[in-house]
């Protein structure tokens, strides 16, 4: 039964319906954990209940949004609403039409295709929107980085936060521990060196690292950067991907329009300055061909190390090696 409740503003945790968007667990949860955190702090005896779409059958909803004798608060978490079935999202539409009193329905929709329907229904209702898509470029997680240091009240350097993304990698979770261990340890500003304290056998693990040194020419120390990956568990996988993605840099820039600007520059090429500014560096030695002949050797490693091959070790160190070769081809 719907009720009188308080005004809220679109950016209110504690709006009637919050619709969390994406596929970036450590989003979906931070959402979650941000609308029970305020629910919490109107009403420390808030009743959470977390569902996933196969528990949300028909009536459940009912049942979980009636008003109770105690009038008490709840926040009711719906994860994967994208596969609820036909009834129960009939349901979930119907109630985003009236929301009751002291509840807050939280959404979490994987943002694609499927369920389309429920997620427009929700938009139009006015659903509080958090989004928690994946951050798939490297420049996106250098600002969710930047985001964590600024959002604990720390100060660190550009560099520093470059060197954190290098040494991590993609996962955000890491990411974010990384960023919390550092602010509880580290007085003052942070800087590179820091990091580099801190994380120096990570960022010598990094699958970045292997495909930096391969693009500068540096063979031997990309030959070792990759024995030390490979030891300490980074996947075959990545390091093909860094690969790619190193060599492919290289040609986009090789490509670019003369005489930009360097942010109109970096924007044509879809990366932040300083990774104009390392591949510039980079791209040293490298000719045409042998950005050509590069990317076919990567190509021949990467359905090695998928299942093409008997031996994905040798074949990331072929890789390595017909790299660094192009790298002084001109």
């Amino acid at each position: 039964m719907a009720g009188t409740r308080r005004n809220t503003t679109p950016d209110d945790p504690l709006a009637p319906v919050t619709l969390a968007v994406g596929q970036e667990e450590l989003l979906l949860d931070r959402a979650v954990q941000q609308v029970v955190a305020a629910a919490r702090a109107a009403d420390p005896d808030t009743d959470v209940r977390e569902l996933a779409s196969a528990d949300l059958q028909p009536g459940t909803l009912a049942e979980l949004t009636s008003p109770s004798l105690f009038a008490e608060r709840k926040v009711v978490v719906v994860r994967t609403a994208h596969e609820l079935a036909a009834d129960s999202v009939k349901d979930v539409k119907a109630y985003l039409g009236a929301p009751a009193e002291e509840i807050t329905l939280v959404l979490l929709h994987a943002g694609g295709a499927r369920g389309k329907g429920l997620l427009d229904a929700a938009r139009k209702a006015g659903a509080r929107e958090v989004a928690c898509a994946k951050l798939t470029r490297p420049a996106d997680r250098l600002a969710f980085v930047r985001g964590e240091f600024r959002a604990a009240g720390r100060s660190a350097t550009p560099e520093a936060c470059q060197a954190l993304v290098d040494a991590i990698g993609s996962d955000l979770r890491e990411l974010a521990s990384a960023c919390s261990q550092l602010t509880a340890d580290v007085e003052g500003t942070i800087d590179d060196a820091v990091v580099s304290r801190y994380y120096t056998g990570r960022a010598e693990a990094s699958s970045f690292t292997v495909a930096d040194r391969a693009v500068e020419g540096r063979a031997a120390e990309a030959l070792e950067a990759l024995r030390w990956s490979l030891a300490t568990g980074v996947a075959p996988v990545l390091v093909t991907s860094a690969l790619a993605q190193g060599v492919r840099a290289i040609g986009k820039l090789a490509s670019a329009p003369r005489g930009l600007r360097p942010a109109d520059l970096a924007r044509e090429l879809g990366m932040p300055p300083w990774k104009v500014d390392r591949v510039r560096q980079q791209m040293r030695g490298w000719s045409a061909d042998g950005v050509a002949s590069a990317l076919r050797a990567v190509a021949a490693a990467d359905a090695g190390v998928k299942g093409g091959g008997d031996d994905p070790e040798y074949a990331l160190e072929q890789a390595v090696l017909a790299v660094a070769r192009a790298a002084r081809s001109r």
